[in-house]
């Protein structure tokens, strides 16, 4: 079994969905050495997510960005509020979605669907930046 990991950081994304498959993809250029395996996603921040989700049409990440908002509004009589408005929601809707995802490796590619992707949820208007780390393991290719 081999391992790669990797922390990387992310470019600073303003409120929103985000895909970020490409920069995953980009940050492991072992990944093509990977017969089979499993790439684990795990984001060190506690106010933004990550989920998989259609990348194709980008009205499904503004619509899943609202349905959040509602479901987790500014306007709750939240007790921790000392970082801000969107800062709680944040929370609960990391909470709500986690964060990491798990992609298995197939033939040195993530295995997702046609139209999956990675999407960084940033769930606050102001952040300092997110980083994640990035952990492969799995069989590499016959040489």
């Amino acid at each position: 079994m081999d391992w790669v990991q990797r922390e990387i950081e992310l470019p600073r994304f303003g409120k929103g969905f985000h895909p970020i498959t490409r920069h995953i993809v980009e940050a492991l250029p072992e990944l093509r050495q990977f017969q089979r395996g499993l790439l684990h996603v795990f984001l060190q921040h506690t106010s933004a997510s990550l989920t998989i989700n259609e990348s194709a049409d980008p009205d499904v990440a503004a619509d899943l960005d609202r349905l959040l908002d509602h479901l987790v509004p500014e306007g709750f009589r939240y007790v921790h509020t000392v970082e801000g408005a969107d800062d709680m929601p944040g929370h609960g809707k990391c909470s709500i979605l986690g964060c990491s995802v798990l992609i298995p490796v197939r033939n040195g590619r993530l295995a997702l669907g046609t139209w999956q992707g990675i999407f960084l949820c940033e769930h606050r208007r102001h952040n300092s930046g997110r980083r994640i780390v990035l952990t492969l393991f799995g069989q590499k290719a016959s040489e």
